[in-house]
C-alpha cells in the first residue's frame, strides 16, 4: 500500500499580502493552493493507493464559500482519479458548538465517491475501506465542549485526563478486533507526548488531548499519520512504526521560519518495515526576520538598512524589522525610507518597540537582601503598572513553590 499523507492545509490563511487581480484570491492563499495543488498531482502521478488528510483544511470553522470552493476542487480531482481519501476533521473544522455542521460537513453530507470524512473515532476495515488491504483507526480532534458533555466534568483538564486514559483502552479494543494479516493504520489529529512543537505552540497550550508516546508507538501499527503540529518530525524517529507529522503545507507565520514544508508517501506492508518518503515542497514563500537596537541617534536610517537583507534576497519575501530605541529617538526612524529600500519584499513590516528607562525604588530603610522573590516581583509589577498582577503573581507562586519542592 502506498500512502500519501498530509496535514494542516489551512488554505485561507490570508494574513499578508495583497489580491490577485486575475482570481481575487488573497495572494497568500494561493501559495496555499499552490502546494496543495502539488500534493494532489503527485497523488495521481504516483498512482498511490490512499491519501490520508490529517486535518485542519482551514484556519477558520467558518470558511468562506469561495475558500471552500477552492478546497473542494482539489478533493474533486482525487474523487475523479479514483484515489480513496480519508478526510480526518481537525481542531480548525470544527465548530466549538455541539451540534454545528464542520468545515468539511459537505464531503460527507453528498457521498461524494472515494472520499470519507472522518469526524468521530473509529475503526475501518477493509470492507470500509473500499475493500483495500488495509486497516485505519482514527482519531479526529475532540472538541472541549464535546468533552465536557461526555465525561461530564466542569474543568477541562479533568475531561482531557479522563478522555486520554480512555483512548487508550478503546484503541488496544479496536486493535483485537483488526484482521491480523492486514497492515494497521492510526491517524488522529491531536499533539503527542515528547513532539516537537512549531511557532503555534502558543495558540494550543491548555487546549489539547495528549495522547502518550507508547500509544502512538505501538508496534501493532505499521503506519502512524498524525496532523495539528506544524513542525515535520518523526516522533518515533528510527524505529517502527514511524509516527509522522508532516506540518503545514505552507509557513503560516514567522515561527515557521526555518522549517521546509513537506508531505509525506509512506509505503505500507504488512511483516514489513514501512518505508517513508519526505517530499518537499518547493516555491514556499520566504519568511525573513531581523532583530536590532539603535544604539546612536547619528544616521538611523542607513544603520536600519543594513540590517535587512540586500533588495534581492528581500525579492518576495515576508519581511519583519524589529526595532528596540529610546523613546525619545521615534522621530529619526525614517518608515517610509526603510519601505522604500524593502519595496522588493511581498510584504515588509516594520516593528518598533520604544523603550522607556524606569527603575524601581525600594522604600527607605530596605534591602534587596531582605526581600523575598515575590516582595521584589510585586514592586516591580507596581512599578511597571501591569494590568493583570494579580493573576502574574498568582503563577509566579506556584513556580517558586514547585521549585522549592
Amino acid at each position: 500500500m502506498k500512502i500519501l499523507h498530509f496535514a494542516d492545509a489551512h488554505i485561507d490563511m490570508a494574513n499578508y499580502g495583497k489580491h490577485d487581480p486575475a482570481s481575487g484570491l488573497p495572494l497568500r492563499v494561493l501559495d496555499f493552493l499552490k502546494s496543495l495543488d502539488t500534493i494532489v498531482d503527485t497523488a495521481i502521478q504516483q498512482k498511490v493507493d490512499m491519501v490520508i488528510f490529517a486535518g485542519d483544511a482551514y484556519k477558520d470553522r467558518s470558511p468562506s464559500p469561495t475558500f471552500q470552493r477552492e478546497w473542494g476542487k482539489r478533493i474533486m480531482k482525487l474523487s475523479q482519479a479514483q484515489i480513496p481519501t480519508l478526510l480526518l476533521v481537525g481542531n480548525h473544522d470544527i465548530s466549538p458548538a455541539i451540534g454545528r455542521a464542520h468545515a468539511l460537513q459537505e464531503f460527507k453530507t453528498l457521498q461524494v465517491p472515494f472520499i470519507k470524512v472522518l469526524d468521530s473515532p473509529c475503526l475501518l476495515k477493509s470492507e470500509d475501506l473500499w475493500n483495500l488491504p488495509l486497516q485505519v483507526i482514527a482519531m479526529p480532534w475532540i472538541a472541549r465542549s464535546g468533552l465536557m458533555a461526555v465525561t461530564g466534568e466542569t474543568d477541562s483538564k479533568e475531561a482531557f485526563s479522563r478522555i486520554e486514559d480512555n483512548i487508550g483502552e478503546v484503541i488496544e479494543g479496536w486493535l483485537e478486533e483488526c484482521d491480523s494479516s492486514l497492515p494497521i493504520v492510526l491517524t488522529a489529529h491531536a499533539s503527542i507526548e515528547g513532539a516537537k512543537y512549531g511557532g503555534e505552540r502558543l495558540v494550543m497550550l491548555g487546549n489539547d488531548l495528549v495522547l502518550s508516546g507508547s500509544l502512538v508507538k505501538n508496534p501493532k501499527f505499521n503506519y502512524v499519520a498524525m496532523g495539528h503540529i506544524h513542525k515535520p518530525q518523526d516522533v518515533n524517529e528510527g524505529n517502527q512504526p514511524p509516527v509522522i507529522y508532516p506540518g503545514s503545507i505552507e509557513r503560516v507565520d514567522f515561527g515557521e521560519i526555518k522549517e521546509d514544508r513537506f508531505f509525506v508517501i509512506a509505503d505500507v506492508e504488512k511483516g514489513e518495515e514501512t518505508k517513508i518518503e519526505w517530499i518537499q515542497l518547493s516555491g514556499v514563500r520566504k519568511f525573513i526576520d531581523c532583530r536590532t537596537s539603535l544604539k546612536s541617534s547619528e544616521e538611523t536610517t542607513k544603520f536600519l538598512k543594513e540590517q535587512l537583507p540586500n533588495p534581492k534576497e528581500m525579492s518576495e519575501a515576508i519581511v519583519r524589522l524589529t526595532v528596540k530605541y529610546p523613546r525619545e529617538w521615534d522621530s529619526l526612524i525614517d518608515e517610509s525610507a526603510l519601505r522604500k529600500y524593502a519595496e522588493t519584499a511581498f510584504e515588509f513590516h516594520l516593528v518598533k518597540r520604544p523603550q522607556s528607562e524606569a527603575r524601581v525604588r525600594i522604600a527607605e530603610g530596605q534591602v534587596v537582601s531582605s526581600l523575598s522573590p515575590m516582595d521584589l516581583l510585586e514592586q516591580y509589577f507596581d512599578s511597571a503598572k501591569v494590568s493583570n498582577a494579580d493573576e502574574l503573581k498568582k503563577l509566579a507562586s506556584e513556580i517558586i513553590s514547585e521549585e522549592n519542592l
